[in-house]
């Protein structure tokens, strides 16, 4: 039987996996208008590298929570 707290952690890291995804699309958008950008230097935008980083760091919070790997290296 699961404990109350293994519970809560598992609703806040849900939440946490909806932001990544937030974060995932977002970054898309990001490098979207970037293609779409004729006055573009065709350099991957500084604001998407930030997007992903924040994505990846929310991810590893998420397995955090479960109890996963902490590392996502192969």
């Amino acid at each position: 039987m699961a404990e109350p707290l293994d519970d809560d952690l598992g609703e806040v890291a849900d939440r946490l996996d909806d932001i990544a995804e937030q974060l995932s699309d977002l970054g898309m958008s990001a490098l979207r208008a970037a293609l779409e950008d004729a006055e573009g230097d065709g350099r991957r935008p500084e604001v998407e590298k930030r997007i992903a980083k924040a994505r990846r760091s929310v991810e590893r919070a998420a397995q955090l929570l479960r109890g996963g790997p902490t590392s996502t290296l192969i």
